[in-house]
């Protein structure tokens, strides 16, 4: 059994403004759960490289553990990847844009990886302003671990279990809004009309860009009380022995006006209310982007689309001043400096 896609040559296939087709920047094939949202995500994210001409080999993405953690090795095949400990991609991260700024970085996280283990490192990366796009794959449960509730599953929402979500779920933009985050958006895994342009947009921001992408799981939407859930099936039927699979599910998709508010039902047949920025939304103001935020949270909204940007921020590498160049370009007469050079800088400090 192999994962690689098979190779085919087309003298017709389109090409991008660097001369490299679509198939240049997949990876190799997905193993999570059909239907997957984050299948989703890794398409917008090969489908937004691809227009942006962004050579490969200048794309660095890291990622933690989760099956979110799991996609860079669905796009961008050709790319510089880690996958880092649960919750530690943040600090991983900054080391690889302190060592090289050249590079475009693209972190991707899950809602555990981010909310829960993570929410230090997350917090810090914020507060730094690291020159990453930071994407958090948000399906609310732990999907490696038997869907439990996640940090931001909703309160009164309702697990795989059967049990009520007792505690207010984390609300991830909100929180990078309030850290200072300088780009922050939300969207949704099968809106890629919408979903394209913003993470191009987070790739192209000079600082710490924050995406925040509702991404439906599959595989622990199947609650207790349904007739479709496995329990039932077991309960009904005479069988051998208790054997799990993995249902086969159709991709979500969803398109939606700007300014309007949607009901979108998900495999579980549950729903999920949108609220759509409008097109002339001003995302430069940041109390009007908190006020939206808490007042769609309060009539049980999403809100999805370019919340809040700030164009004039400094990133790390502004804010500590380094150098312009890579420390893997940097000469032995730099790395080194003379003994005058030191007594110098002893100088400035008397």
């Amino acid at each position: 059994m192999t994962y690689a896609r098979p190779s085919f040559r087309n003298p017709d296939i389109p090409l991008n403004v660097i001369g490299r087709s679509r198939k240049e920047y997949e990876g190799a094939i997905s193993t999570l759960c059909a239907g997957c949202g984050h299948d989703s995500i890794s398409g917008a994210i090969v489908q937004a490289c691809f227009e942006m001409g962004i050579e490969p080999h200048n794309l660095a993405k890291l990622s933690g553990i989760g099956c979110s953690s799991k996609t860079p090795a669905y796009f961008v095949g050709k790319s510089h990847g880690f996958n880092s400990v649960h919750g530690r991609m943040p600090s991983v991260a900054t080391g690889a844009v302190m060592a090289n700024k050249n590079l475009v970085y693209l972190g991707v996280s899950g809602d555990g990886d981010t909310a829960s283990i993570g929410m230090g490192q997350f917090v810090h990366a914020i507060r730094r302003n690291l020159n990453i796009l930071y994407i958090v794959m948000n399906n609310g449960c732990y999907g490696l671990t038997k869907g439990q509730d996640s940090a931001t599953a909703d309160a009164g929402s309702i697990n795989k279990s059967g049990v009520e979500n007792n505690f207010q779920g984390i609300d991830l933009c909100g929180l990078g809004l309030e850290l200072g985050a300088t780009f922050v958006a939300r969207s949704f895994s099968g809106d890629k009309t919408q979903l394209i342009p913003l993470i191009k947009a987070g790739l192209k921001h000079p600082g710490f860009a924050l995406l925040d992408v509702i991404s439906p799981c599959v595989t622990f939407n199947n609650n207790v009380g349904s007739t479709k859930s496995y329990d039932y099936m077991r309960e009904h039927m005479e069988a051998t022995a208790a054997i799990d699979l993995v249902p086969y599910k159709k991709e979500i998709l969803h398109q939606q006006e700007s300014g309007t508010v949607s009901y979108i039902p998900l495999h579980d047949d549950s729903m999920i209310k949108v609220n759509k920025l409008a097109a002339d939304w001003d995302p430069l103001n940041k109390t009007s982007a908190a006020n939206k935020l808490m007042d769609s949270k309060s009539k049980g909204e999403i809100l999805s689309g370019l919340i809040y940007v700030d164009h004039e921020s400094k990133d790390l590498h502004q804010i500590l001043n380094t150098t312009d160049t890579s420390l893997n370009k940097l000469e032995q007469k730099v790395l080194t400096p003379s003994m005058d050079v030191l007594n110098k800088i002893n100088a400035g400090y008397r």
